[in-house]
């Protein structure tokens, strides 16, 4: 009993911690395990937990190190300029086409796999064209946060996340949902292709007008070099890793040296794209150790399962099954009440240990945490930046954006938490 009251006490101190924001994640999530360690008596034993939680996720912290170097240096090979710009150009100005269009776009800029990348890119470049046609700026907010939202790629923010917190691949997180996502997607072009013909309706008197104030945003530009050799190498990166053969961490391993050959050939111009691209690996790297010693401590001093045992102790006998399908609805509201990190390595481990009691497998209730928490959830959570800079770059306010956007987002979670009951991922 005292070892879960400990738990308890440690996991809200952390939440506190980092909600507050008196703290950074990294102070929260490995000095607090340690002294509520110490309390335990477990001592310098506590070095052994912390070393065990690290080793437990080294595949995931490699991965996003190194997908974060070679998106970036691809990025600045300027590989995704050319498909841009030819995607800004076929769009035109007709708001059925740069509604959808605007969506495709995010979902490109997407692969990076940070929010934030996606809102500083496609809402600059965007943005004029939607005033000169008049479309409701709202919309160009909401469609791109939706494919953003439902892109929950392995490299990304909630997926490592959970990979980390439960100590299992991204792969076998993300691979079986799939399906899931497309479903999500297919949602996300349905709802913007509405919007754009809404949109189009309400203003087919300023279309023509439009059309004749010159080129539409995102002409044709020479092919930088080495396009369609980075396009390749990217795509064969991606497959592979999807496929399951190689591990992600390598795939990427592999795809950052030879990104690096291919377009940065010399010593001074490889370490400075790496020195580029360092601040970002280096800061989620340095959460996820903080991660595996937090989860490393929780599990080696016994209060991650006590704290199970305790919840499934209230929990109805007959509902346990259900967690899963209860997460997955839950999911994107949880966005508003927790942030990324107290989430996934505070709540997330708790609610994994109390569903194994009932037979239910870890990665189960990590892909029903996908289908809301910080994916739709993120572009809308008044704990996460990006949905500040969303807001921002599309000059509209934060109720606005959450009014509008909130109720498509929330049918996204709810349709793919859906689709995985049809698919067999989630149990009724």
């Amino acid at each position: 009993m005292m070892v879960s009251l400990l738990g308890f006490a440690t996991i809200l101190a952390v939440l506190l911690a980092i909600l507050s924001k008196r703290v950074s994640p990294l102070v929260a999530l490995v000095g607090l395990p340690i002294i509520a360690s110490l309390i335990a008596g477990f001592g310098l034993e506590t070095s052994r937990f912390i070393l065990t939680g690290i080793q437990g996720i080294a595949g995931v912290i490699g991965m996003f190190v190194f997908a974060v170097l070679f998106f970036g240096i691809m990025t600045d090979a300027k590989m995704l300029e050319p498909i841009i710009a030819w995607l800004l150009h076929k769009i035109g100005n007709r708001p059925s086409r740069i509604v959808p269009g605007s969506a495709l776009l995010a979902l490109l800029v997407h692969l990076d796999g940070s929010g934030a990348v996606v809102f500083l890119v496609t809402v600059p470049a965007l943005l004029p064209l939607y005033q000169r046609v008049g479309i409701d700026r709202r919309i160009l907010a909401c469609v791109i946060s939706m494919a953003a939202g439902v892109n929950f790629l392995p490299w990304t923010g909630p997926t490592l996340r959970a990979a980390a917190s439960l100590h299992i691949s991204a792969s076998s997180i993300f691979l079986p949902l799939v399906g899931v996502q497309a479903v999500g997607l297919t949602f996300v072009f349905l709802v913007a292709a509405m919007l754009g013909r809404r949109e189009e309706r309400r203003i087919g008197q300023n279309i023509a007008a439009a059309n004749s104030s010159g080129e539409a945003v995102g002409s044709r530009r020479a092919l930088p070099r080495h396009f369609y050799l980075n396009l390749f190498v990217t795509v064969a990166v991606l497959c592979v890793m999807i496929s399951g053969k190689v591990e992600p961490v390598v795939m990427f391993m592999l795809g950052t040296v030879i990104a690096l050959l291919l377009n940065f050939p010399g010593l001074k111009a490889q370490q400075s794209r790496l020195a580029a691209h360092a601040p970002t690996a280096l800061l989620m790297a340095s959460i996820l150790f903080a991660a595996g010693a937090f989860t490393g401590i929780m599990k080696g001093t016994g209060m991650l399962n006590a704290m199970a045992d305790a919840v499934v102790h209230h929990l109805p006998q007959h509902g346990g099954a259900h967690i899963p399908v209860l997460l997955g609805i839950c999911s994107m509201p949880l966005s508003l009440l927790f942030d990324p990190d107290s989430f996934y390595f505070g709540v997330l481990p708790v609610i994994a240990n109390a569903a194994r009691s009932f037979g239910v497998e870890p990665v189960t209730v990590a892909q029903a945490a996908l289908m809301g928490v910080h994916t739709t959830g993120f572009p809308v959570s008044p704990l996460t930046p990006a949905t500040f800079l969303v807001v921002g770059l599309s000059e509209i306010s934060l109720a606005q954006h959450q009014r509008f956007a909130i109720p498509y987002l929330l049918a996204a979670s709810l349709l793919m938490t859906a689709s995985g009951i049809v698919f067999g991922i989630f149990r009724l």
